[in-house]
């Protein structure tokens, strides 16, 4: 009986699709004409790259990429805690409120959030493109961090605190270094979302707020700019490269759980 070569061809036909765009963006990145012929260079790299509105885009999407990570982060560990140690009909609101962020359409978030900043007479600018990703980060972090939860031995934090640990010294000493692979994860892929968000920042942005894929739409607005080419390969590289040490934080914490 012979297997069928459908699925194998429908594999690579999607696969082709997904990413031969954007592995002939990265290609355009290094091309350039000399003398009428296309020949490999890196002149658009460092063309864009010497640009004061490309290193200003860059400066805001690393600060609010940070912020809005370091905060996510810490608001979903707590988050996380909170839903596995206290069970009540509440805590499954909680966790049902978790999801709407991420099935709710980005553009009603960001519009919603434009409304809100304005109604309370906000300014638009940092502050509020690192509140708007806050807002849609902390419920990924949460599940993340939420899924590891669900081995977690709370007996041990008990034994620490029969111990006479303070609360802080448990966290610190128990559930922090048990937790450290998910929270490094969560944290990670928090920024990731935070680099690639479009949608939301577009709408609560403003003046001085711009963060790169806002740039780069309102570069190709004004007609089609070859060092986008360079500048959108980077950002795909600088988003797989945290995707893969996001995918290996989260390998090795349940290779460490098999083991237990």
């Amino acid at each position: 009986m012979k297997t069928s070569r459908i699925p194998l061809i429908t594999t690579v036909l999607v696969l082709v699709f997904f990413y031969f765009p954007l592995l002939w963006m990265v290609m355009q990145s290094f091309l350039g004409k000399v003398d009428g012929e296309y020949v490999w260079t890196l002149k658009w790299y460092n063309q864009v790259f010497h640009k004061r509105e490309v290193l200003n885009a860059v400066y805001n999407t690393i600060v609010v990429g940070l912020s809005a990570s370091v905060i996510s982060t810490v608001l979903g560990t707590l988050s996380a805690l909170a839903i596995f140690k206290y069970r009540s009909k509440l805590q499954e609101i909680h966790t049902g409120l978790l999801y709407i962020p991420l099935v709710l359409p980005e553009i009603l978030m960001g519009l919603s959030l434009m409304i809100f900043f304005s109604e309370v007479n906000v300014t638009f600018g940092k502050g509020t493109v690192i509140m708007a990703h806050v807002a849609f980060c902390t419920s990924y972090v949460t599940i993340v961090i939420a899924s590891s939860l669900d081995g977690f031995d709370f007996t041990l934090v008990e034994a620490s605190r029969d111990l006479g640990a303070t609360y802080f010294q448990t966290f610190r000493k128990v559930i922090f270094p048990l937790l450290r692979p998910a929270i490094c994860a969560g944290a990670l892929l928090a920024f990731t979302l935070s680099l690639d968000d479009f949608i939301v920042t577009f709408f609560v942005s403003g003046h001085g707020g711009s963060t790169l894929p806002v740039y780069i739409y309102n570069s190709l607005k004004h007609g089609k700019v070859p060092g986008l080419y360079a500048l959108s390969s980077a950002l795909l590289a600088v988003t797989f490269l945290l995707v893969t040490v996001s995918l290996f934080f989260n390998k090795n914490q349940m290779l460490e759980g098999g083991e237990k």
